[in-house]
């Protein structure tokens, strides 16, 4: 993939969702429309001995405004998921929509964002350059392109920092300018990759804290992978968790967290309790693998 398809997909928009709590269903209280919305969805790669079961059958709707976070163990195709999602990925069977279009529809029509789980910023571009460069390859003007970069930094706290260059940040500020990068297209649904997977503790706690408060300033549908229980906990509104191998959705389970979140929620019996709940199902998953 060149460097401007890769571009192509970069971050996303959100509104609150509805449902019922069901397995896969939106949680109940959001409004009723739909973001993305997946029946079925298998996943089978062709190997020389025997084929690779990525996806087995797995159905999950989630709706505008809804933070999901996708958990499971290494290999249970929680980013292959994702991937499906944003059109990187063929499904070898079901079906995929989003915000009421194919996942190919989508990302042409830039309807979402996507954060890697490395930076993947240009090091010979400034940190305005880089955030710059998808509304430049989309044909805006100059001007026009410098105005929403600006605007973006300034979103995730980088003003200040717009003619550094990517070796001159740190792994979290580099992070942050690659959400900002996604944010300018305005998308309306946002997809993560373990983004802060490869930061220490206290740097992932700082942009988790700061990814919240974008989330409640903006409500932007967001779908997270991540290894993290305690990640999964502090940010979600529903919680996935899914088996290994072929992945499959254990459990859906919704956040009885407060909507306002801070760090010190994870002090709290309820934060425990929900932690423990995925911890569990994530046990579940294994007990079912090896049985």
């Amino acid at each position: 993939m060149n460097a401007p398809e890769r571009l192509q997909g970069l971050p996303a928009a959100v509104t609150p969702a509805a449902g019922a709590p069901a397995a896969g269903a939106p949680a109940a209280g959001v409004a009723a429309d739909v973001a993305v919305s997946v029946r079925r969805a298998s996943v089978v790669y062709p190997s020389a001995d025997s084929p690779v079961h990525a996806l087995h059958e797995v159905d999950l709707d989630i709706a505008q405004g809804e933070f999901v976070s996708l958990i499971g163990p290494s290999g249970c195709g929680k980013t292959t998921l994702l991937r499906v999602i944003a059109d990187l990925e063929v499904i070898t069977a079901g079906e995929v929509r989003v915000n009421g279009m194919s996942p190919r529809e989508a990302r042409l029509a830039r309807a979402y964002g996507y954060v890697f789980q490395a930076p993947a910023l240009f090091p010979w571009r400034t940190v305005l350059g880089n955030v710059m460069l998808p509304l430049q390859i989309q044909g805006r003007p100059r001007v026009q392109c410098e105005a929403v970069a600006r605007e973006q930094l300034a979103r995730v706290g980088l003003t200040g920092f717009e003619r550094k260059y990517p070796w001159q940040l740190s792994g979290g500020m580099q992070q942050r300018v690659s959400i900002a990068r996604a944010l300018g297209f305005e998308p309306k649904l946002l997809m993560m990759d373990e983004p802060f997977g490869a930061l220490d503790e206290i740097t992932r706690d700082r942009l988790n804290e700061q990814l919240q408060q974008l989330w409640q300033r903006e409500r932007r549908t967001v779908v997270f992978v991540t290894h993290s229980i305690a990640e999964a906990v502090y940010l979600s509104t529903r919680i996935v968790v899914m088996s290994p191998r072929p992945g499959r959705i254990l459990k859906v389970i919704p956040s009885t967290l407060p909507d306002e979140r801070h760090l010190g929620l994870r002090d709290t019996p309820e934060f425990m309790a929900l932690a423990h709940e995925v911890r569990e199902g994530l046990a579940v998953g294994h007990g079912t693998d090896e049985a």
